[in-house]
């Protein structure tokens, strides 16, 4: 009798100290599909780390992240700007082979990609804005993130 009234009582404590903030209830999450669009070897294993045990799925061109855009469903979708050396710090703008392309595209295809989050985390804080923007007016949540803080955003989105 007395082991059988603790067994019923145990779920009401926990939500009673659940409800006070004095219990941590911890659900473990699903795997989920990620697509980073990046062209630095360094952060795809970057994000592989921070992503263990989810599936991610690496684009380092536009013509190839289109292909994998089109015919995958990805829960979070991370942009760079600068896919190429020449592009770091180019006084001019080379929308057809950066980040941009996809920011553009994305917005005008708007069936693809809709329950994605996507975060923009180039170092390219103007490229970095111009592709918000673009996502943005399309109807598309969308952040930038800057690099150095993406270690945080992502443990608070996705956390383990």
């Amino acid at each position: 009798m007395n082991g059988e009234f603790i067994e019923n009582e145990m779920p009401l404590l926990h939500s009673l100290l659940s409800k006070l903030g004095l219990s941590r209830i911890k659900a473990e999450r699903h795997p989920i599909r990620v697509f980073l669009l990046d062209d630095d070897r360094r952060r795809h294993r970057w994000f592989a780390a921070r992503f263990k045990g989810d599936q991610v799925d690496v684009a380092v061109t536009v013509k190839r992240a289109q292909q994998m855009l089109s015919t995958n469903a990805y829960d979070a979708i991370f942009l760079d700007h600068d896919l190429h050396p020449e592009h770091y710090h180019a006084p001019s703008s080379d929308d057809e082979r950066t980040g941009y392309a996809i920011a553009v595209w994305l917005a005008a295809n708007p069936e693809l990609q809709r329950a994605s989050t996507i975060m923009v985390h180039t170092r390219n804080a103007d490229g970095a804005m111009r592709m918000v923007e673009e996502l943005r007016r399309a109807g598309r949540t969308a952040d930038y993130v800057p690099f150095p803080m993406l270690a945080e955003r992502i443990k608070h989105y996705w956390a383990r």
